[in-house]
């Protein structure tokens, strides 16, 4: 394992094996954590980076309406509206919602977010101290 000095203004030099076989390249940015008492550092991908997907006009407004209503799910989840399908699709494709992820923002799962945060608003909520008391009270 290499050894690096820390220099006067806290610098570190990246031992030429490490970066080239992260295929570093002078500029690229990375994030430092302390973790466990190690020094991490983690490349990072800039969106700049990325080639900006190409929209229609359609596309274009489309993404608009859905930037609104994940504001507002994420402000106001009892106020706000779900994405339609087309919503979900061109979100995704953009990257502004993680495609995995997609169906959470879709209008069929926001209206049962907004029936659950409604029924924990309203002290429907029950919480159990064991396994066994859950059973006994589904058994019910």
């Amino acid at each position: 394992m290499p050894i690096v000095k820390i220099g006067p203004k806290h610098q570190v030099t990246i031992p030429k094996e490490v970066f080239d076989t992260l295929h570093l390249k002078p500029g690229d940015i990375l994030e430092v954590a302390s973790q466990a008492g190690k020094i991490v550092m983690i490349p990072q991908q800039l969106s700049a980076r990325a080639p900006a997907p190409s929209l229609t006009q359609k596309e274009q407004q489309i993404l608009i309406e859905a930037k609104r209503k994940i504001k507002q799910i994420q402000s106001d989840i009892l106020t706000s509206q779900g994405l339609t399908h087309e919503e979900v699709r061109v979100a995704s494709h953009v990257g502004l919602i993680d495609p995995h992820q997609a169906w959470w923002w879709s209008e069929e799962w926001q209206k049962r977010e907004r029936e659950a945060e409604k029924d924990m608003q309203e002290g429907k909520l029950k919480t159990f101290s064991t396994i066994e008391d859950l059973v006994k009270d589904l058994q019910s």
